[in-house]
């Protein structure tokens, strides 16, 4: 296992980090979140990043991707962490992306990727039905008919789900199996809500009461609880490496601030004390970052055994929760008050991280999976 970037990969670290700072900096996410801006994105920038390549990174090239390899999302969603930049590349590309291209026949692939992939398209994943992360909890329904199924249900959390122009419905058959179902925008019987989110990104709760949709939008289901679990842990991969971008932004503020903020007439990041906290933050960052690196190289290598890329993808993401937690929460005590201001960006970067840390699976959740893991 590589604990750096290779070539491509710097290349594309870099290009994202030059394309962050002068378009979406920090900055831009406080004017978007005091906007109230629903959608919690700026389109503008989401196009800079279509145009930049980024949606067409893990597809492959008969689909009008770059089949660069799905390590290559490692590097922008580590700056995207950065620069605490929103955007539908988790929830539209890494999840709906990998579904669509797991399980869709042909014509539905060729109906739904290029769109996703130039980004005249945007589809979110409505899985989550629970408080928390359970993806094995499905009680939405739905019922074959004539013409095609009604679905009848509600999901509670729905990333970017806010004037989306279709969701990915994950609903159980009636013979007990779960299949994924493609609704687009103005279905009726289809209902969305808001929810108010610390961070202010785009966040809905989808309610389905006898939605009617053709056959056509089922997508393939035999090997449905496969893919869905790859695709799942493609998007833990993405938050473990924008937690690390978070947390190497937060690191970077703290030092700056124990060698500026001067107390006793010298710095504080004089004080013994103070050096062997920060020192402990680097050691949890390193190992933080080694973890990402193994979980990417597992989804990208498709001789990888399931139940390996399964621990690491979940060991990555709970080091990536519990780092986040050490080093935000450290962060805030050296800056002191100023650290919980709203004009001080580090609040904003508590935020995110907090949700992130949720999202796709808590810290106690990946140590169950982790353990209930049988390596052959």
């Amino acid at each position: 296992m590589s604990l750096i970037y290779n070539e491509d990969q710097q290349q594309l670290l870099d290009s994202a980090q030059d394309f962050l700072a002068a378009r979406s900096p920090v900055a831009a996410q406080r004017a978007l979140r005091d906007a109230d801006a629903a959608v919690g994105f700026d389109p503008q920038v989401w196009q800079g990043m279509v145009e930049l390549g980024w949606s067409a990174v893990a597809f492959a090239e008969d689909q009008g991707g770059l089949d660069f390899g799905f390590a290559g999302f490692a590097p922008i969603f580590e700056q995207i962490g950065r620069h605490l930049s929103a955007s539908p590349l988790l929830s539209s590309v890494v999840l709906c992306g990998s579904l669509i291209e797991q399980l869709g026949s042909d014509s539905q692939k060729q109906g739904l990727l290029p769109g996703l992939i130039a980004g005249e398209q945007r589809w979110a994943l409505a899985l989550e039905e629970a408080d928390r992360h359970q993806p094995d909890l499905c009680d939405t329904r739905a019922i074959r008919t004539d013409s095609g199924y009604r679905l009848s249900g509600s999901k509670s959390w729905v990333i970017d789900g806010l004037e989306a122009d279709g969701w990915l419905v994950i609903a159980r058959l009636e013979d007990g199996q779960r299949g994924v179902f493609a609704v687009p925008a103005g279905t009726a019987g289809m209902t969305l809500q808001r929810r108010q989110m610390i961070d202010a990104r785009n966040m809905a709760q989808l309610l389905l009461e006898d939605a009617a949709v053709d056959a056509s939008a089922l997508l393939a289901s035999d090997q449905f609880e496969a893919a869905l679990e790859l695709t799942l842990d493609r998007g833990r991969a993405c938050l473990a490496a924008e937690l690390l971008g978070c947390c190497e932004a937060v690191f970077a503020m703290t030092l700056e601030y124990l060698r500026t903020r001067v107390q006793f007439d010298a710095p504080i990041g004089s004080f013994q004390a103070l050096q062997h906290r920060a020192a402990r933050l680097y050691v949890q960052l390193e190992l933080m970052r080694s973890s990402v690196m193994a979980a990417f190289e597992a989804l990208d290598r498709n001789q990888v055994d399931p139940a390996q890329r399964r621990q690491l993808v979940s060991l990555a993401k709970w080091k990536a929760n519990e780092a986040a937690q050490l080093i935000s929460n450290e962060a805030i005590q050296m800056h002191g008050g100023i650290g919980v201001t709203d004009e001080y960006d580090l609040g904003l970067f508590l935020k995110r991280i907090r949700m992130a840390q949720s999202q796709l699976g808590h810290s106690a959740f990946h140590v169950s999976r982790y353990a209930g893991v049988r390596l052959s």
